[in-house]
């Protein structure tokens, strides 16, 4: 492989949307001394917040020592959701901050708009937007807080869901009663759809966007950023690891600091938040609040990774309808991720509950219809990951 400069490689049709953001200056980008060292931060849109460019998502995590550790480091904000651990989450962060000083924590939750197997509700608006303000009620006792700093929508896959105007009331309402201080989503599909929704909707404050070296749409996702921070909207970058792994023996992982990296390269993008269940990851990861720049051999770890098939669904969602029995195919995909990428079986298993995935749900087809962008065996994938559905979910670790 040739040796690619950094600015080289960065205009090549592998990693393109890249060489745009890396001509313009990094949005507000200050320094702040935690522990004698000076880490880089930046504000969020227009809410005022000024945060590190990293950040912590504390889904896998169930050490209350990690989060303890991330805070000595100097990160501020923590990401969890309603269903993370089927809420015992935000029961672990809420035993942790009730012991800190609550403005030196900036929290972020997520609750689910209800159904999100794209079936038709028989639910009256008034019901998805009272239900919405109960799952957000039983999160903020758990957080054992009167307010989190940010509340999203989880999930957001579609122009459709971002306008759906009980969750819209929801979300206002929460913000009216001083229950959260910000709100938004959070999308992992349809990202530049998603984005210029929100655009046009004009209420929401924050977008936690998946957003990575591997994406073939990442120019528009980049371009879509650009316009919503014109309307004042901040960007929190998720799944920068792009699957965590180029296998599923993982053998081959992704240079995590490089891909941080990378997405931090895009100038509408503050902080990211990558999930760390342990100490060394955290060292590794925490590294990049004093220097963002990629090094040549970063740059061409990353080269090779994109030419790996990799384990990350990038949510284009082409293959939607191609399924002969229908089946959600990305969320199965990305059920795959969460269990053969970053280990986390819990979270894969509620995906395919969540989506109303069965046991061995191909069963009867004669070959599958269901052709992948990125190259997925799918229907080999599907039978891998839906063996879970025979596991206690107790017995998950």
């Amino acid at each position: 492989m040739k040796n690619l400069d950094r600015r080289n490689f960065l205009k090549s049709s592998i990693l393109g949307a890249g060489a745009a953001v890396l001509a313009k200056p990094a949005i507000a980008a200050t320094r702040r001394t935690v522990s004698g060292s000076e880490i880089i931060t930046r504000k969020l849109g227009n809410t005022g917040l000024e945060i590190p460019v990293l950040s912590m998502g504390v889904m896998r995590a169930d050490n209350p020592n990690i989060v303890k550790a991330a805070m000595d480091a100097g990160i501020t904000l923590f990401d969890t959701a309603h269903g993370y651990q089927r809420g015992e989450n935000e029961v672990m962060l809420g035993n942790l901050f009730k012991d800190y000083k609550r403005d030196s924590i900036i929290i972020q939750t997520k609750v689910p708009p209800g159904d999100r197997r794209n079936e038709p509700s028989d639910k009256s608006d008034s019901e998805i937007r009272q239900a919405f303000l109960e799952k957000f009620e039983i999160s903020l006792g758990r957080l054992k807080t009167d307010y989190v700093d940010i509340l999203l929508q989880h999930g957001a896959g579609n122009r459709e869901a971002v306008l759906k105007e009980p969750v819209m009331d929801a979300l206002l309402q929460a913000k009216k009663d001083g229950k959260t201080r910000f709100i938004g989503l959070s999308t992992h599909s349809s990202e530049p759809e998603v984005i210029r929704a929100a655009i046009e909707a004009g209420i929401y404050d924050v977008i936690t966007v998946a957003y990575n070296f591997k994406q073939d749409h990442r120019a528009e996702i980049s371009s879509a950023m650009a316009d919503a921070a014109k309307a004042g909207i901040g960007f929190i970058g998720m799944k920068t690891m792009a699957g965590g792994f180029m296998d599923q023996e993982k053998t081959r992982p992704v240079n995590a600091k490089a891909a941080l990296k990378w997405a931090l390269q895009d100038p509408h993008l503050t902080t990211c938040i990558p999930g760390f269940t342990a100490f060394d990851q955290l060292q590794l990861d925490t590294d990049i609040m004093t220097d963002l720049e990629l090094t040549p051999e970063e740059l061409q770890e990353l080269e090779i990774s994109s030419e790996v098939i990799g384990l990350y669904c990038q949510g284009c969602l082409i293959c939607t309808g191609q399924c002969s029995k229908g089946l959600p195919i990305p969320e199965i995909m990305r059920s795959y991720m969460y269990a053969y990428g970053y280990g986390e079986m819990q979270k894969a298993r509620e995906t395919l509950d969540e989506y109303g995935v069965q046991e061995n749900p191909c069963a009867g087809c004669t070959g599958c219809t269901v052709k992948c962008t990125k190259g997925f065996p799918v229907a080999e994938r599907i039978a891998d990951i839906s063996r879970i559905k025979n596991v206690p979910f107790d017995f998950l670790t």
